[in-house]
Parts: structure tokens; C-alpha cells; sequence
């Protein structure tokens, strides 16, 4: 795809993404959250214009510092987010206004990180940015999964109705 259909794919998503978190929605205990940020991650490492190579240093301190925004923007993502537990047992999130703050901050560090590089004359595609957005997703899902009490350990849980023997003492 070419960089301008990429930029409006990821604008799309991210529009789509930012709508939605905004509706009450329930939260799943869905084994493959982690299938969409692991396929943004295929396709961004297969893009050539991931690092540039005239300025290779810069590029890959921007693109960790894009890596940090992405992942601070995931975990902001989901503390913001309230999760409740329905009298049916059903785990909802809703974003709130401070959701919607983490959004704009990420969003204005990210343009601002952009802007660095044109400046500095680096290459940046979009790849990046997909890399980015695979790294909110994966920590916001995790995180507001393991809020919401889905990421049970499969081992050691003792069952709350679970009393141990007492010694009788002579």
C-alpha cells in the first residue's frame, strides 16, 4: 500500500477506535487479544521504511521514543477506562473524559515526534506508527483485561469457600 493509503487506514482505525471506547461495552474473556497488535507488528517490520537508513541513530530514537508513547498511551488507556461488574456477572469498560485526555496527549506527543523528525530530515513512513499503535493495543488489552479479573493464574487459586483443617489443641 502506499504511504497515503496507510496514513488513512491508520486514521480510520484509530477513529473507529477512539469512537467505540466511548460506548459501554462488555469485556471479553477472549483468549487472541493479542492477535491484532501481533499482525500491526508483522506488517510494520516488513515495511522498508521503517528505519531510515541515511539517518539510522536518529530513526531508531524516534522510533523508540514513538515505542514509549505508544506503550504509556496503552497503560493511560486502560487505568482511565472504568470497568464495572454487571449484576449478571458480565465485566463492562466505557471510556471517560480522561481516556479521551490520554488520547490527545498521545496523539499530540506523536505529531509532535513527527515533527521532530521532518526537522532533523529524517524518512519516516508509516510503519512506525504501526508499531505504535500494536503496542497500545497489546498493553491496553492486557491491562484492562487483567483489570477486569479475566487473566486468572491456572494454578495455586485456592477457592474462597476453602477453609483449612484446624489442629485441635490438647
Amino acid at each position: 500500500m502506499s504511504g497515503l493509503t496507510d496514513a488513512l487506514v491508520i486514521c480510520a482505525v484509530v477513529v473507529l477506535v477512539i469512537a467505540r471506547q466511548f460506548k459501554a461495552q462488555p469485556v471479553t474473556a477472549d483468549r487472541r487479544w493479542w492477535a491484532i497488535p501481533v499482525v500491526l507488528v508483522f506488517l510494520a517490520v516488513r515495511e522498508p521504511d521503517l528505519l531510515d537508513p541515511r539517518h539510522r541513530a536518529v530513526s531508531v530514537a524516534l522510533l523508540g521514543a514513538e515505542l514509549l508513547v505508544g506503550l504509556a498511551m496503552g497503560f493511560g488507556w486502560a487505568r482511565t477506562t472504568h470497568v464495572w461488574t454487571a449484576p449478571d456477572g458480565v465485566v463492562w469498560s466505557k471510556g471517560t473524559r480522561a481516556t479521551a485526555v490520554v488520547w490527545g496527549v498521545g496523539i499530540g506527543l506523536r505529531l509532535g515526534l513527527f515533527g521532530i523528525g521532518t526537522l532533523l530530515g529524517v524518512r519516516q513512513g508509516t510503519a512506525a506508527l504501526m508499531l505504535a499503535l500494536a503496542a497500545t493495543l497489546l498493553v491496553r488489552s492486557g491491562v484492562l483485561a487483567q483489570r477486569a479479573g479475566l487473566l486468572r493464574p491456572s494454578y495455586g487459586v485456592a477457592d474462597a469457600a476453602y477453609e483449612p483443617m484446624r489442629k485441635d489443641h490438647v
